[in-house]
C-alpha cells in the first residue's frame, strides 16, 4: 500500500514514515507540509491512502480533504494531535470524505512510539475496506419472519464515507413532530459515535442518541448505531448489536441492519443509501424494496462517494436516485401518503 503524509511537523512525519516502513508491503508514497501541497501533490501522484493532519497552515485538513475527493479521490484517514480537542475539525473533515480518524503517535522517552498499534490498525482496516470494495463478496441471507403490529414508521439511513453531512442536511430538514422513528447507521469508529450523536443534534430539532441495546425506537426519534458491532432490529422491535458476521468489514454494516427490518419491523417504511465506499446496503436496499419498502439512493453529483448508492442503483434496490437536499422532501411524501 502506498500511503502519503501531509503534516507541518517534522516530528509527527517521522514517526508515521517509521510506522509505515515497519510493515511490509506498506510504502511511503510522499509528505506534504499544509493541505494545498497535498492537494497538488496528490494530483499528480494518487496513493492508496492519505495520512491527513487536521491543524495546518495555509489549508487545513478538512479543506484538503474535500478538494482532493472531488478531484483526485483516494481513502483519507485524519491523524491529529487530538481527536476530542478538534471533535468539529474531525467531522467536518469525515462529512467531506475522510474515512477515520486517529490521535498522531508520539515519540516517547524509552526510544519507542505510542499510539502507533492504533493507528496501524486503522490503515489495515482501510486496506481491507479498499479491497472490499473493488472485490465485494457478502452473501447475507435473510428470512421474513412475523412481528407484531403496533410499532411507528421507520426512516432508515445507511451512510459511510462523506456521510455525516449527508445525514445532517437530511434531519435539518425534517421537522420535529415526525411521526416516525429514525435509525442512522453509519460506519464510524465506536469512539466517534457519541461525539457524531451531539453534532448531529445540534442539526435538527428532533432528539438524536445513541441505539442502546434493548432500546424501543420512538417516533420524533434519531437513534445512531453506537458500537463496532452491528445494530440489528429484533423480534422485540428493540435495537441489539451482534459481533456476526464477525469478517465483515464494513462496521457497523448497513446491509445487517437493512435486512433485520425485513425480517422483523411490521409495517414498509422508508429507506436511504447515502454517499459511502464499497457495496454495503444495497442488498439490503433491495430486500426492502421487494418487501414493500419506499427506497432511494443518494445520487452521483452530490454524493462524496458514489459506490454504495450506485450498487443499489445497479441492483434495482433503489426506486429513486435524488440529490440528498432533495431526500427529506421524498421522505416526508412517503410518510404522508403511505400513513
Amino acid at each position: 500500500m502506498r500511503i502519503a503524509i501531509v503534516n507541518d511537523l517534522a516530528l509527527a512525519v517521522e514517526v508515521l514514515r517509521r510506522l509505515i516502513r515497519s510493515v511490509p508491503g506498506y510504502q511511503v508514497a510522499w509528505t506534504a507540509a499544509d493541505g494545498v501541497e497535498a492537494v497538488e501533490k496528490c494530483a499528480r501522484d494518487c496513493p492508496d491512502l492519505i495520512l491527513m493532519d487536521l491543524i495546518m497552515p495555509v489549508m487545513d485538513g478538512a479543506q484538503a480533504t474535500r478538494v482532493i475527493m472531488k478531484q483526485s479521490p483516494c481513502a483519507i484517514l485524519v491523524v491529529t494531535a487530538t481527536v476530542s480537542g478538534n471533535a468539529a475539525k474531525v467531522f467536518e473533515a469525515l462529512s467531506c470524505g475522510a474515512l477515520d480518524a486517529v490521535a498522531t503517535p508520539v515519540f516517547v522517552t524509552s526510544g519507542g512510539i505510542e499510539g502507533g498499534e492504533e493507528l496501524l490498525r486503522k490503515i489495515a482496516l482501510i486496506g481491507r475496506l479498499i479491497v472490499h470494495a473493488q472485490h465485494p463478496g457478502l452473501a447475507v441471507q435473510h428470512h421474513p419472519q412475523a412481528a407484531p403490529d403496533r410499532a411507528p414508521r421507520m426512516v432508515a439511513l445507511g451512510a459511510s464515507t462523506g456521510g455525516p453531512n449527508a445525514v445532517a442536511i437530511i434531519l435539518r430538514s425534517l421537522p420535529a413532530n415526525l411521526g416516525a422513528a429514525v435509525a442512522v447507521v453509519q460506519h464510524l469508529d465506536v469512539q466517534f459515535a457519541p461525539g457524531l450523536v451531539d453534532w448531529l443534534g445540534e442539526q435538527t430539532g428532533l432528539t438524536v442518541s445513541l441505539a442502546r441495546e434493548g432500546m424501543k425506537p420512538e417516533a420524533g426519534g434519531v437513534f445512531v448505531a453506537g458500537t463496532n458491532d452491528h445494530l440489528v432490529m429484533g423480534a422485540d422491535l428493540a435495537f441489539h448489536y451482534t459481533a456476526d458476521p464477525v469478517d465483515y468489514v464494513y462496521r457497523p454494516s448497513v446491509d445487517e441492519f437493512f435486512l433485520s427490518l425485513v425480517r422483523h419491523w411490521p409495517q414498509p417504511g422508508v429507506a436511504c443509501l447515502l454517499t459511502g465506499m464499497g457495496r454495503d446496503g444495497a442488498q439490503g436496499l433491495l430486500a426492502l424494496r421487494e418487501a414493500g419498502w419506499r427506497t432511494m439512493a443518494q445520487d452521483e453529483k452530490t454524493s462524496i462517494v458514489y459506490g454504495m448508492p450506485r450498487a443499489a442503483v445497479e441492483n434495482g434496490g433503489a426506486e429513486e436516485s435524488l440529490p440528498v437536499d432533495l431526500i427529506p422532501a421524498a421522505i416526508l411524501r412517503e410518510l404522508k401518503t403511505g400513513s
